[in-house]
């Protein structure tokens, strides 16, 4: 599940919406719908965070944040580390070949040393 994912089924059980009935509202398939929260679709468009924070009226931080996750909810990766350090490619790397055995905290503690 991306992040995107994750919010936006929070969003809809909180409401009480079942994903068919959300997807509908939004002229989406459920199918579809079901694959963006989780992770089997690519990120969605701006165009269509826009449309799911009119849907739930969400503005401005709240909005801001969705389409934050959006952006980070690309499910496949890649890095190009073509031209940086020997140390960058490898970390990439080691990276990718590990980040399904990280446990949360050390996930966490990434984020926090990345933060913008």
């Amino acid at each position: 599940m991306t992040p995107f994912g994750a919010r936006l089924r929070e969003l809809r059980r909180e409401r009480g919406l079942t994903l068919k009935a959300m997807a509908a509202d939004l002229g989406l398939s459920a199918a579809y719908l079901s694959a963006l929260e989780h992770g089997h679709r690519g990120r969605p468009t701006f165009a269509l965070v826009q449309r799911i924070c009119a849907y739930f009226n969400i503005i401005w931080d709240e909005a801001e944040d969705l389409q934050r996750l959006a952006e980070l909810s690309h499910p496949r990766v890649t890095i190009d580390t073509a031209g940086l350090s020997p140390k960058a490619t490898a970390l990439a790397n080691r990276l990718a070949e590990c980040i399904d055995r990280l446990p949360e905290e050390t996930l966490d503690r990434l984020h926090r040393l990345l933060k913008p």
